[in-house]
């Protein structure tokens, strides 16, 4: 059995489970591979948008949750950041905890180095989602109506031995409004963690995952479980590192 890589803390956000674009099974995968000191789970780990309109819970689902169940039991601290596709969990758990596990809307998370790093979903800082909450429904159904199309054209592209492609990475890239979107997600996040006292963000929600500075800030994006397959780490010597799954 191939040993699991030990860190000192492990930054995932995103995962959507409960919708059926969710990568569950290499999620699943990734987490069986790792062994953490402490887990963030940086907001919209249960989809619970998706779940309402839709019920979809395969058993991929159930062995993610046992295995993080797993992964507290062995001494890994598990938190809970809140995003707002799973925001229904603050109503349910209004005292912030469900046995040892902490839901917050945020955290400080104090790094080998002596840095503290504010830790949040970031959907405040979607001026969508603040004003215009409908919209930002709409928007969620015309993306999974994007993500159909993704696995169809890669299901082709998989025959034809094709890599992976992704859509919508391709527009955040290029389009000039997703381009603005992030940009300005970015500054008021940055924004308030400079109000936080912090000398960095480990955030979400906009599934672009990146490590930058920003204004003398360091900035950590750890992208989704539904595109882009990845997290970020706090590795035993300090260091930080986006892993690619």
């Amino acid at each position: 059995m191939k040993e699991r890589l030990e860190v000192k803390a492990l930054f995932v956000s995103d995962i959507h489970l409960g919708s059926r674009y969710s990568k569950a099974e290499q999620f699943l995968t990734f987490l069986r591979s790792i062994q953490p000191e402490t887990l963030y789970l940086v907001g919209d780990f249960i989809d619970g948008w998706k779940l309402k309109k839709r019920f979809y819970w395969n058993d991929t689902h159930s062995f993610i949750i046992r295995r993080i169940i797993g992964m507290m039991k062995n001494g890994t601290k598990v938190k809970y950041i809140a995003g707002n596709h799973d925001e229904f969990l603050r109503e349910f758990m209004p005292n912030g905890n469900l046995g040892h596990l902490e839901i917050l809307d945020e955290d400080i998370y104090h790094t080998i180095d002596g840095r503290k790093l504010l830790i949040i979903h970031g959907d405040i800082f979607d001026q969508i989602t603040r004003q215009a909450k409908w919209l930002y429904y709409l928007g969620d159904n015309a993306y999974s109506l994007a993500m159909w199309i993704n696995d169809l054209y890669n299901t082709v592209r998989r025959k034809m031995g094709l890599p992976y492609w992704s859509l919508s990475k391709k527009l955040k890239q290029n389009v000039k409004e997703a381009v603005n979107f992030i940009n300005s997600f970015e500054y008021y996040i940055v924004k308030h963690t400079k109000e936080c006292g912090c000398s960095g963000v480990i955030c979400g929600h906009i599934h672009y995952p990146t490590i930058k500075k920003i204004e003398n800030i360091d900035y950590y994006n750890c992208g989704d479980w539904v595109e882009s397959c990845t997290a970020i780490v706090e590795h035993l010597d300090g260091n930080f590192e986006l892993l690619d799954f």
